[in-house]
């Protein structure tokens, strides 16, 4: 590891908590506002629904492949090329969260790092106002109140589990949740993503490697070979 990649990191991340996190900003607060709204819209979709006919319950996993999709192309998309109109996302997450975290120094110093991870809260009332919400009234004029509610709920679901996911990620190596294997293996294509060289081309897909797989873009490096193996 080169001493200055080290020195970089930790400059631009100086700099960024100054700049961007405020003196009274808690990474608990925000962490718990953002589970909170999501589980909110879900108990208050989960209420609404009435006598549920089976063939309704296909809006979930059509759902769940929409939202892994919408997923997949918005990272691949904004997130990685800037946009007109949408230059606040690339900048937020190219040129600021790919800085604070590489895939050297993937990991928190403290719960204030959040900010650096989570979406900001504006950004999700945004995307309820003028996205989230003109949808479900959209799909509910087509089909059904259920189908409707059913799609809020998948949906809300999937960003909570992007959200606490993303946030496993960037937890310490010797974290205690990485003795489950799918968290550890999961965390190991999202630090592959971090590295400069192929966060632009593979492991768009921070949930599930869905999209990453059906359009060619799944990246898993290969584990390096014991002693005995090169041996062989």
């Amino acid at each position: 590891m080169n001493p200055n990649d080290k020195t970089q990191n930790q400059s631009f991340r100086d700099n960024y908590r100054a700049s961007q996190i405020g003196p009274y900003y808690s990474g608990i607060v925000h962490l718990s506002f953002t589970l909170g709204f999501a589980f909110s819209v879900i108990l208050y979709s989960i209420w609404q629904l009435k006598a549920v006919l089976p063939a309704e319950y296909l809006t979930v996993p059509v759902t769940f492949l929409y939202a892994n999709l919408v997923e997949y192309f918005a990272h691949k998309g904004p997130m990685h090329r800037p946009f007109k109109g949408l230059d606040i996302i690339y900048k937020r997450h190219a040129t600021q969260h790919h800085i604070f975290f590489t895939d050297q120094f993937m990991q928190f110093d403290s719960s204030r790092d959040f900010k650096a991870v989570l979406f900001p809260p504006m950004l999700i009332c945004f995307f309820m106002l003028f996205f989230a919400l003109p949808a479900g009234l959209l799909v509910n004029w087509l089909f059904s109140s259920n189908i409707s509610f059913l799609f809020v709920i998948t949906a809300f679901s999937y960003f909570a589990c992007y959200e606490i996911l993303h946030t496993i990620y960037h937890l310490p190596e010797n974290h205690w949740c990485y003795r489950f294997k799918i968290l550890k293996v999961m965390r190991q294509l999202h630090k592959d993503h971090h590295q400069v060289k192929l966060m632009s081309r593979y492991n768009f897909n921070i949930t599930f490697p869905i999209g990453d797989l059906l359009f060619g873009t799944f990246y898993r490096r290969k584990p390096a070979k014991t002693l005995d193996e090169i041996a062989r």
